[in-house]
């Protein structure tokens, strides 16, 4: 065994033999050299505790001698000698670092583990679209080594859409949660902790009253007369194809407008309406026994409107809304929804926004908030408070009663009379 005060001067005196060798500091126990047959590297011999000389010696490299200097390198050694001396053991760490998970193989089993078996379809498309993201720029890092900085940077990337770039933080935040509860990394270890969130404008769009009887217009002209099509772009390629202006008029099927309908005069979701079944529905008692929405299992109280769109339809299959297939729901509305904003001549409205609708006739008619989120589905008095501002009915009246007295009192009707 060669021991050797380890210097640069005497590194550099030490030549390559037919076999990688290794020279001993002789200050510090541990703190070595390794020469190899093409370079040489620094590094840390030691026995893990508890075992003594009847356990193998284990040899980890530092790094080489050409980027490390001796003092360097003498300090990481004493540093990883003191962590030996209180039970680590570097050469197997560096294994199981080896051989952790990375990002991607991370995301890919939080996918088939976590998404597609407990994330409903529709949220699961945007679950999947945040992790691909991630998995572009950070898939080879191991998952435990990924850093805020990391995250911070890419989410910045996105600032321009703060709504989109807070659910992918969401997403990832998920991901490390998923990752720590099932073992595939550290207990705490989350990256996403501490990193702040965009201001996120209002997204909710409320229809007047003027607005509503618009589109009741365009829905009667839709399932009647029909309204102009917008689906080909009359200066493209293929515009001498399309038919006379005059005849580019669609009728569109009666179940897609009476789904759009039970929308405004329920406040379900999209899918809760296009998905709906016959045998959800209770006619009798004027409910909707939903087994599955995005809150689970819910029911749906029917007013007279509502209950009069679902008997004027005809029972042509299991579903109230069927798609192409009787079989199968409708997949969605768009094309209907886009024909009749444009007939009714409103800009950014979202089909969504026909549940805000609902909520906000409900709270400005003085209901109640906890009668308004009762009647949506909320499961969280939270989620309803977004309508606080629109139950303004005890500030009306809270208010008309001042002005009165305050009327009176600048018309000299309250003045006391004087003794």
């Amino acid at each position: 065994m060669t021991v050797l005060k380890l210097t640069k001067k005497s590194v550099d005196g030490l030549e390559p033999g037919p076999r990688p060798y290794i020279v001993r500091d002789a200050e510090l126990k541990g703190f070595a050299v390794r020469v190899g047959t093409t370079g040489k590297s620094w590094a840390v011999c030691y026995r893990p505790a508890p075992g003594g000389r009847s356990v193998r010696e284990r040899v980890v490299t530092l790094g080489s001698t050409t980027t490390l200097t001796p003092d360097q390198a003498r300090r990481a050694a004493a540093d990883m000698l003191a962590r030996v001396r209180l039970g680590a053991d570097p050469a197997e760490e560096k294994t199981k670092s080896r051989k952790a998970m990375t990002v991607a193989e991370l995301i890919d089993r939080f996918d088939a583990d976590h998404v597609a078996v407990r994330v409903k379809p529709k949220t699961a498309e945007t679950h999947r679209y945040a992790l691909a993201e991630l998995k572009q720029a950070h898939g080879n890092i191991k998952a435990e080594k990924l850093t805020r900085s990391h995250l911070a940077a890419l989410h910045s990337q996105s600032a321009s859409r703060p709504y989109s770039a807070n659910r992918a933080l969401a997403v990832w935040a998920k991901l490390y949660s998923w990752g720590a509860s099932t073992g595939n990394v550290p207990e705490g270890k989350n990256p996403t902790r501490g990193i702040a969130k965009y201001k996120e404008s209002s997204r909710e769009r409320f229809l007047s009253t003027a607005e509503l009887a618009r589109i009741g217009e365009a829905l009667t002209d839709a399932e009647i007369d029909g309204l102009p099509w917008r689906g080909a772009d009359p200066s493209g390629p293929k515009a001498r194809h399309l038919a006379r202006p005059e005849n580019r008029i669609i009728r569109f099927d009666p179940a897609a407008v009476a789904a759009l309908r039970l929308l405004i005069l329920t406040g379900c979701r999209l899918r809760e309406i296009l998905n709906l079944q016959w045998h959800e529905v209770d006619m009798e008692r004027g409910l909707l026994f939903l087994s599955d929405s995005k809150t689970g299992a819910k029911t749906v109280v029917l007013n007279a409107p509502a209950m009069d769109i679902l008997n004027a339809l005809p029972q042509r299959g299991p579903f109230v809304i069927p798609g192409g297939k009787q079989d199968r729901p409708r997949a969605d509305l768009k094309r209907l929804w886009d024909a009749v904003t444009a007939r009714a001549e409103l800009q950014g409205v979202r089909i969504h926004d026909l549940r805000h609708t609902f909520a906000s006739f409900g709270a400005g008619g003085g209901l109640g908030l906890p009668i308004v989120g009762k009647l949506l589905g909320h499961t969280q008095s939270s989620t309803t408070a977004r309508y606080a501002h629109l139950d303004a009915d005890p500030l009306r009246r809270a208010s008309n009663q001042i002005g009165a007295e305050i009327s009176a009192a600048l018309d000299g009707k309250n003045k006391t009379k004087k003794e």
